[in-house]
């Protein structure tokens, strides 16, 4: 029961590591394109609750919608803590049989990927306001973020799995 908890513990906080990443690049990316703290928060609170898909449309001046941006900071939190938990989970099963390493390793890989192009997929039509390169950037800061946190918490186990699989 208590390798559960920790377990679910280190998956929250692998969840939150990422959700935390992608809201701190996207804030500092706006600031720094000039459209406030808040715009893709707003942008993709819009397309994914109001129907919005006119990148025209939504560029700037585009009112705030709180609503929208709760609804979707409320989405992304719980997509988050759900993929931490899961790779938190899988890592697990690599703790306890190492010689899964390798398929655990490229069941992460392949989220990873599918995770990129479904969202560049889903915002093929904001891409002037989202491009490609920041899907690709925030994924793999998010996924570098939660393997640091993973790689602290079990020491030692690439060198398991790498002993179990190669030899």
């Amino acid at each position: 029961m208590a390798g559960q908890r920790q377990t679910v513990r280190d998956g929250l906080l692998v969840g939150a590591i990422g959700y935390v990443s992608v809201a701190l690049f996207f804030t500092l990316f706006d600031l720094l394109a000039g459209r406030g703290p808040v715009f893709t928060l707003n942008v993709l609170g819009k397309v994914m609750f109001r129907g919005a898909r006119d990148a025209a449309i939504l560029q700037l001046p585009i009112p705030a919608d709180v609503g929208a941006m709760a609804m979707y900071n409320f989405f992304h939190l719980v997509v988050a803590l759900a993929v931490g938990l899961f790779v938190t989970w899988l890592v697990e099963q690599v703790e306890s049989r190492p010689e899964r390493g390798i398929v655990v390793m490229v069941v992460i890989l392949g989220g990873y990927v599918g995770t990129v192009l479904t969202v560049a997929r889903l915002s093929a039509g904001i891409a002037p306001l989202l491009p490609f390169w920041t899907v690709v950037v925030v994924n793999t800061l998010a996924a570098a973020g939660g393997g640091f946190f993973l790689a602290r918490a079990h020491p030692g186990l690439w060198q398991r799995v790498r002993n179990a699989s190669f030899g």
